[in-house]
C-alpha cells in the first residue's frame, strides 16, 4: 500500500474493504485455497522437515537438516497465506501462534535467521550470497510480518511475527546499509519486502536499503558464479535504470522488477519507474506466452531470446507468472494504465489458475502449452500431471498467499470514487460508498454493480473495458449511458449516487482466434482459441468419437467451420467452444517427405470441445495444445 507521499496514481483498499463471494470463480477459489491449499501446505511443512529445521536450531529437534537450503522460505510463505487467511475469516490462528513462537526461538540475538546456516553452516553465514537465497528468505519473512500488520489484529502472534521481522530487517540495514557492506542477494525479493516493511512501519532505513539493493544490482557484484556462470543471470549484468530487455532467471526479473517500481514510487524516482516500465514492455512484446506465462528456457529457468516461444518448451514457472501478477499490479498502482489490470487478468485466469488441480492439492512448476502424446511422466521438470509437491516447493505456498489476499487487487479506491480492475461477485466498502458485484465473469461478460450506501457527494465508479473486449455498452438504472469519461482504459461515471442505482457493463466475448507473431516460429499456421479473458485448450480426453484412435498431434482446426459456444454440457468446463477440427493422416510413415509428396488425407470436420486452459489435466492423463495447426482451406 503505497504511502501518501508516493507517487502513486491509485491507491489500494484496506484488507477488509472488498468480500469475494463464495459462488464467483474468485471468491470459490478462495474458499478452496482455504479448505485444501493451505492445509495442504501446513501438512507438508510438517512432513518434509521444513518445521524440523527450525527446530533444529531451537534444540528441540536432533535430525538432519532436510529439502533445499531455503526450505525456510516455504514457511514463511505459507505463515503469509494463514494470515491473510486469519484477517479474512478468522482461521488458522494456531498455526499462526504456533510459528510465531517457533520463528522467534530461533531467531538469534541480533536478529539473524535461517536455518540452513545456523546449524551446520555457521562458517558460511553471509559469505555465499549469489546462491545462499538469505535475504531471499528474510524477505518473504518480512512479507509475512506486512501481512500481519495489515491484518488489524493485535494479537501476540501477529505483533511476535512483526517483531522477529524487524529484528532481522534491522540486522540487515546495520550489516548491508550505507556505510555497510555492499553486496547482494543472488535472488531479489528483500527489496520489495523492504519497501512494504517501510510502508507500515513507517521506518525510513528500510527503504533506503531497499533503494540501496537496487542501486547496487548491474555492477558485478554477483558474477560470475561457478554454478551459474552468466551475470545476465542474475540481473547484474547492467543497472536497473540503464536495462532495456528482460533476461535471465525469470522469477528474479520479475522480483527484481516489482521492488524496482516499490523503490520509484516511494522516492519519486521517475528515471527507475520508466525503466521498469520499459522492463515490462519489453517482456510483452515479445518474450510472453499467450496464457501471461514467462519463461521459454528450462535451462537457468530463464527468458529465452525475442520471440523464442516455443509451446511444449514453456518453462513458464508458477511463482514466475504470481511475480508478474505483483509486477503489473504495482504498475497498475503506479500509473492507472488499465494495461497493466489486463494482464494481471490474463495472468490470473491462465497461467496462474492453472497451475492448481481441482481439489486444491496438487500442482504445476512449469505451465507448457502443448504436452504431447505419450509425455505422462512425473518428471518435475516437465510433468505430465500435477505433483502434490516438489522438491523445490516454492510454487505451492506462493500460490496459497495469492489466492488468500486475492480479494486485495480487485479493486482500489480514494476520496473521488472506487476503480475496479478485476470483476467478480462480492462487495466493495470503502470511503462510505458500498457497491455489491453481480457476475458470472469469467464465463459471461455482464458485471451488473448496484450501489447499497453512499455520500450525498458526487463520486467516480471507474470500470476497466479490457483490452480484449471489441464492444463495451454501459447502462444505469436501465438507461443507456453516453456520457461516461473514457480514459486509459477505463470507464469513469460521475455522479451523485443513490441507494438502489444499478449499474449495468456489458462486455462482448464472442470465440476469437488469434495467430502469434510471425517470429514465433514455433507456432507459425497455426491458431490459438480465446474467449473473453480465457485462453482454450484441445484435450486428448475430449476428442470425439468419429475421431477415435487419432492423436491429438494429427488435428488441425478448419478455419471455414463455425466455433460454437456451449454451457453447462462439458464435465469440468462450464463454458467449452465447440471447434470444427479434421485429422491428418499419411499412408507414408517417413519422417520427411519430398515437397511434391501427395498431400495428406484428412477426416471429415469434427465438432471437438476445448476446455479452458486452466482446467486441463484434471482428468486422465493426455495430450493437450493451445496451438493448432490451420488446416489449408483447400485440398
Amino acid at each position: 500500500m503505497p504511502t501518501s507521499q508516493a507517487i502513486s496514481a491509485l491507491r489500494p483498499l484496506p484488507a477488509d474493504a472488498v468480500r469475494l463471494s463464495a459462488d464467483g470463480l474468485l471468491g470459490g477459489w478462495q474458499i478452496r485455497n482455504a479448505d485444501a491449499t493451505l492445509p495442504h501446505c501446513i501438512s507438508r511443512l510438517h512432513t518434509q522437515g521444513n518445521l524440523d529445521n527450525l527446530r533444529r536450531v531451537t534444540g528441540d529437534f536432533a535430525g538432519g537438516f532436510a529439502g533445499m537450503w531455503f526450505a525456510d522460505t516455504d514457511v514463511y510463505k505459507t505463515l503469509e497465506a494463514a494470515l491473510w487467511e486469519l484477517a479474512r475469516s478468522g482461521g488458522f490462528s494456531a498455526f499462526v501462534a504456533d510459528t510465531a513462537q517457533l520463528l522467534e526461538k530461533a531467531q538469534d540475538f541480533d536478529g539473524y535467521l535461517d536455518s540452513y546456516y545456523q546449524v551446520d553452516h555457521r562458517d558460511r553465514q553471509w559469505a555465499e550470497l549469489p546462491s545462499s537465497h538469505e535475504m531471499y528468505s528474510a524477505g518473504h519473512l518480512i512479507q509475512a510480518a506486512v501481512a500481519a500488520a495489515r491484518s488489524a489484529s493485535d494479537t501476540p502472534a501477529v505483533q511476535q511475527i512483526l517483531t522477529v521481522a524487524r529484528r532481522f530487517a534491522d540486522l540487515l540495514v546495520r550489516r548491508f546499509g550505507p556505510g555497510g557492506v555492499d553486496a547482494l542477494d543472488g535472488h531479489p525479493e528483500v527489496e520489495t519486502a523492504l519497501v512494504e516493511l517501510y510502508r507500515v512501519t513507517g521506518h525510513r532505513p528500510y527503504l533506503d536499503l531497499a533503494a540501496r539493493f537496487v542501486g547496487l544490482r548491474g555492477h558485478g557484484l554477483l558474477g560470475p558464479d561457478s554454478r551459474f556462470r552468466q551475470r545476465h543471470y542474475y540481473q547484474d549484468h547492467q543497472p536497473v535504470r540503464d536495462a532495456t530487455e528482460v533476461t535471465g532467471h525469470v522469477v528474479r526479473q520479475v522480483y527484481l522488477a516489482a521492488g524496482a517500481v516499490d523503490v520509484a514510487v516511494e522516492t519519486g524516482d521517475s528515471a527507475l519507474l520508466n525503466a521498469a516500465e520499459r522492463l515490462w514492455e519489453s517482456a510483452i512484446a515479445a518474450k510472453t506466452y499467450l496464457t501471461g506465462g514467462q519463461g521459454s528456457r528450462h535451462r537457468d529457468e530463464a527468458f529465452g531470446a525475442p520471440y523464442e516461444l516455443p509451446p511444449d518448451r514453456a518453462y513458464a514457472e508458477t511463482c514466475a507468472a504470481i511475480g508478474g501478477f505483483h509486477w503489473a499490479w504495482r504498475l497498475l498502482l503506479a500509473t492507472g494504465r488499465s494495461r497493466y489490470a489486463d494482464e494481471m487478468e490474463r495472468l490470473l485466469y491462465n497461467g496462474i489458475a492453472a497451475s492448481t488441480a481441482l481439489d486444491g492439492t496438487a500442482f504445476f512448476y512449469s505451465n507448457p502449452l502443448q504436452l504431447r502424446t505419450g509425455h505422462d511422466g512425473d518428471d518435475e521438470d516437465a510433468p505430465g500431471r500435477r505433483l502434490s509437491w516438489y522438491s523445490c516447493a516454492c510454487c505451492p505456498p506462493n500460490l496459497a498467499r495469492l489466492m488468500a489476499s486475492l480479494h486485495t487487487y480487485t479493486a482500489t479506491g480514494d476520496p473521488g470514487g472506487l476503480q475496479v480492475h478485476l470483476y467478480a461477485p462480492g462487495t466493495v466498502t470503502a470511503g462510505g460508498h458500498t457497491i455489491d458485484v453481480a457476475t458470472a465473469y469469467p464465463w459471461e461478460g455482464t458485471v451488473t454493480i448496484s450501489v447499497t450506501e453512499t455520500t450525498e457527494a458526487p463520486w467516480t465508479l471507474t470500470l476497466r473495458v479490457p483490452a480484449w473486449c471489441a464492444d463495451a455498452q454501459l447502462t444505469v438504472n436501465g438507461e443507456p449511458v453516453d456520457t461516461a469519461v473514457r480514459h486509459q482504459g477505463y470507464l469513469g461515471l460521475t455522479r451523485t449516487w443513490s441507494p438502489g442505482d444499478r449499474v449495468e457493463l456489458a462486455l462482448a466475448m464472442p470465440p476469437r482466434l488469434l495467430a502469434a507473431h510471425h517470429r514465433v516460429d514455433a507456432v507459425r499456421g497455426s491458431v490459438a482459441l480465446t474467449r473473453g479473458p480465457l485462453v482454450y485448450c484441445l484435450e486428448q480426453a475430449d476428442l470425439p468419437g468419429e475421431l477415435d484412435g487419432i492423436v491429438l498431434e494429427d488435428l488441425e482446426l478448419d478455419a471455414c467451420g463455425p466455433i460454437g459456444v456451449i454451457t453447462g454440457a462439458h464435465p469440468i468446463a462450464p463454458v467449452m467452444l465447440l471447434t470444427p477440427v479434421r485429422a491428418q493422416s499419411s499412408a507414408d510413415d517417413e519422417l520427411y517427405l519430398p515437397l511434391d509428396a501427395a498431400t495428406p488425407a484428412a477426416t471429415p470436420p469434427a465438432g471437438m470441445p476445448a476446455i479452458p486452459y486452466f482446467l486441463w489435466a484434471n482428468r486422465a492423463a493426455g495430450a493437450m495444445r493451445v496451438w493448432i495447426p490451420l488446416a489449408p482451406q483447400e485440398r
